[in-house]
């Protein structure tokens, strides 16, 4: 969609992106956490934001229920407003990327597409995608939001590993295995894999 031709926007008049990385002395970077629900993706978003923190570095979750009670309270679960949602949160993850912050992203995001989407619109270079692998019986067995026990009854419709596909992601940048390991060892792992990614030379 063009812009309009009453909106002006004001980027090139802007601190650089150099300026504000230099700042903080890191480089902004958007882990994409996609897994099913119940798959851990908010948990260990949570333990690397702290862990992050702890090491002087400036990060922020963006998870969906958060975002949903919030700037996409006005969206529900259709496929037109699950490609909103994502686009929505998107731009908001390059916004905060482009200003050197570690933006952690936790949405189910359940198909190549859509993820490709925020790919597409926070820009390749900037774009890491985190398969939280847990499988479905596990999900279920956590089931921390009683969610998958109401779509195996109908009472929620569209859900999505029961009456909606998950697409895998085939490559991921990094993929996090949490049956049988602790909240610990799976937030190391991502902890050491981002570090380098955002450390300044």
């Amino acid at each position: 969609m063009p812009v309009p031709e009453h909106i002006h926007p004001v980027f090139d008049r802007l601190l650089g992106r150099a300026d504000k990385e230099a700042l903080l002395g890191q480089h902004g970077l958007c882990l994409w956490m996609t897994g099913l629900s119940g798959s851990g993706k908010s948990t260990l978003a949570i333990g690397l934001e702290r862990a992050l923190h702890e090491r002087g570095r400036h990060a922020v979750v963006l998870d969906g229920d958060n975002v949903r009670s919030g700037i996409n309270n006005n969206l529900g679960f259709s496929e037109a407003d699950r490609i909103e949602n994502i686009r929505r949160i998107a731009e908001v993850a390059k916004l905060f990327v482009r200003n050197g912050t570690v933006a952690i992203c936790c949405f189910v995001s359940p198909t190549i597409a859509i993820r490709e989407q925020a790919r597409t619109i926070i820009g390749a270079r900037d774009f890491v995608e985190v398969f939280i692998d847990t499988p479905l019986e596990e999900c279920e067995r956590r089931d921390v939001k009683g969610l998958y026990a109401k779509a195996r009854t109908g009472e929620v419709k569209d859900f999505t590993g029961i009456s909606a596909p998950f697409e895998a992601p085939p490559s991921p940048a990094i993929r996090i295995a949490t049956q049988g390991r602790s909240e610990a060892e799976c937030t190391n792992d991502l902890l050491n894999f981002i570090l380098p990614r955002i450390q300044q030379h």
